[in-house]
């Protein structure tokens, strides 16, 4: 069962969301691996970059909007949470 993690580089943030860091990456990981699971659970075959999209598309649905319009996820990361969930793995 692989972990993740989402990572902000503080350099890319501003004052206000350095504050925030801890508790935003916290909850981009928790909606990431959320979204990461529904997808898993509704896999049929579908491929490497359709279930990245997918992907993408849950956890954005699970932030505040501001939040989901904001978050730009590594694609290789991505990918590498995509092929987890086409080898049936799950997270926590």
């Amino acid at each position: 069962m692989p972990e993740m993690h989402v990572s902000l580089d503080s350099d890319d943030l501003n004052a206000v969301e350095r504050k925030l860091q801890v508790p935003l990456e916290a909850q981009l990981t928790s909606a990431l691996e959320q979204a990461a699971n529904r997808v898993a659970d509704q896999y049929d075959g579908q491929s490497e970059e359709e279930v990245a999209a997918w992907i993408l598309r849950e956890t954005r649905e699970g932030l505040h909007p501001d939040i989901a319009e904001g978050f730009q996820p590594d694609d290789d990361k991505l990918r590498e949470v995509a092929r987890a969930v086409i080898r049936g793995e799950r997270f926590s």
